[in-house]
This record gives C-alpha cells, structure tokens and sequence, in this order.
C-alpha cells in the first residue's frame, strides 16, 4: 500500500475493531484502520458487489453532500488518492476520463475547487478532467487489500451493534441507510438513483447535467464494457425495481445530448438507494452502555466513493 496515505500507527496499542457495513465507506475505512495497525474484520450483510456503492456511476465530484465545510478536504484527500490509483485501472477501478458538467460555473462551487487543475470554466459549464471508478472492480481491489493488510471480510447481518462491541473495543458504524434502524437516526433517507446501461456506441467522455427544478439528472459515464446512463434523484422513495417508463426517459434525455445514444442496446438495468441524512454526514464516536465505542461513519449521501478516502480518515483518527 503506498506510503501516501497508510501512516502507521506510531506506537499505539493494537485494538480489535468490527466495522459494520461493506460498501465503499466501509471497506476504506477498514482498509485504513488495518495500515494503522488495527485488527479490523469487516461485518456485511451482503457482498460488496451487491451493495448500493457497486450500483454508482461513479464520477468524484462532491454530489449532494454536506457539511460544506468539511466536504471540501475530505473530497480533496479522496482525490488524490484516486489520481494515484488511476495509475493502476485495471486493478483498482479508478480511471481519469474528460467530461463536461453543463451549465455549472466556478462561481457557485466552494473554496475547494481551486485546487483542481484541470477544471475550466468554457460556455457550456466546467470541463474538467476527475476519476471515474467501475466500482464493482473498485470494490474488489478495497477488499483485496484489507485482506492482504491482515484484516477480514465476514457475512453478518447485525441487528444491534451491540452484537460486534461483545467481540471488538471499538465498533465502525459503516451502515449507509442501515443506520436509520440500527442507530437509530431518523434524519437517514434513501434517495433513489436509477440508471441504464447500454453498449457504448464510442463515448469517450462523460457529461452530467442536473435539472433544477426536478428529481431529474441526466448524465452518461463510459465504464469498461457500457455506458451508464441517468439518472434520477428521487427522495424518500425507497424501491430498487426498475421502472421502464423512468428508463425510458433516462434514455431519452442522454440521447438529445448524444443521438447516437438513441439506437444503442439496453443491456441492463440497476437501481441504487443513496443513504443521504438531513443533517450531512456523521462522524462521531460515543460510548456504549457495555463500555465499548460506536464510531459513526454514514450519510454520505450521493457522494460516497467522493469522500471516502477522507472520511475514512477522519474515522480512523478518532478510533485512535
């Protein structure tokens, strides 16, 4: 694992950590704890490939995420990580690809945009040239490396965290829309997200464009193998059945930014609910009633794979 981001653990006692969750944000985090020198075992309900993270797009940009204030460096931190790992694409998922976000301007970004070299300001919005991660490859790759750094990746389905704090000192809550259940948290929403992908009929670059007025987006992503389009953003709606009439319409949109999008084969369907939260992400520790520690990592909205590196961070320091 590159020295950039793994810092050791400077002496510090070695503790056994459980983090529940085996999405993106919970196989980073545990990813990170276990170059800390943690011994860390991943609980997940479901394979990584099943999650909702293997469903996104997914393009790095800071998408409906808050708090502001700390987005930006978390995103930054992710960024670089993933320029680093695009390095490797076949390996780790992680691609720089040239893209178009229509109609956005430098103006209405925060203070971290300055940091992006490759970000212009031309007429039809910002191009800029981001990663773009196949995610079930992505996912893959996470968990690879947290088993070959000495950590575990285990099918459990937990109904209380006080289940993983019986067997580890410090419990990750990496749970996604899980937590609105298990912590509990009612602020914890689903967004719904559908997409299309077709064959690709020799797209290159990607392009997003978000209607303000609506749950509409529409955007395409070249990935190995398919083009992804979209997409929606429909809050509080929690089916994962794709809905033909919606499919129908995504295609349509893509196509009147790219005709030939119009005549490519539909070669599947997917559905992903964003685990977003009214108040933004948490990252949080507190004490539980058997004298173990919950360290929250959730909310993350439609921006996991674009804070996950920082986050997972911000966690781990306060795992300790």
């Amino acid at each position: 694992m590159s020295s950039a981001w793994a810092d050791g653990t400077g002496g510090a006692e070695v503790s056994d950590v459980i983090v529940v969750g085996g999405g993106v944000s919970g196989l980073t985090t545990a990813l990170v704890l276990a170059e800390r020198g943690h011994r860390v075992r991943v609980w997940s309900r479901e394979p990584a490939a099943a999650t909702t993270s293997a469903v996104a797009g997914a393009l790095w940009w800071p998408y409906r995420i808050e708090p502001e204030g700390l987005v930006g460096d978390w995103s930054l931190r992710s960024l670089r990580w993933h320029e680093e790992l695009s390095g490797r694409p076949e390996e780790t998922g992680v691609r720089l690809v040239a893209g178009v976000h229509h109609g956005e301007r430098l103006a209405a970004l925060g203070t971290w945009a300055a940091q992006l070299t490759d970000l212009v300001e031309v007429g039809e919005g910002l191009r800029a040239r981001l990663p773009l991660i196949d995610m079930p490859v992505h996912l893959g790759w996470l968990e690879r490396r947290l088993v070959a750094a000495g950590g575990a990746v285990q099918r459990r389905t937990v109904i209380s965290f006080d289940e993983a704090a019986a067997e580890a000192g410090t419990v990750v809550n990496c749970t996604g829309l899980g937590a609105r259940e298990l912590v509990p948290d009612g602020g914890v929403r689903p967004v719904r997200g559908q997409l299309v992908l077709v064959e690709n009929p020799g797209i290159e670059e990607w392009f997003t464009e978000a209607d303000p007025v609506s749950d509409a987006t529409t955007y395409f992503f070249p990935q190995p193998g398919r083009l992804v389009l979209g997409g929606t953003a429909e809050a509080d709606d929690w089916s994962t059945v794709p809905d033909p009439g919606t499919a129908e319409e995504i295609v349509a949109r893509c196509a009147r930014v790219r005709p030939e999008i119009a005549r490519a084969r539909v070669i599947g369907h997917r559905v992903g609910l964003r685990p977003a939260r009214d108040k933004g992400v948490r990252i949080e520790a507190e004490l539980l009633p058997g004298g173990g520690r919950l360290v929250h990592n959730y909310g993350h909205g439609g921006a996991g794979v674009t804070v996950a590196l920082g986050c997972a961070e911000a966690t781990a320091d306060l795992v300790g």
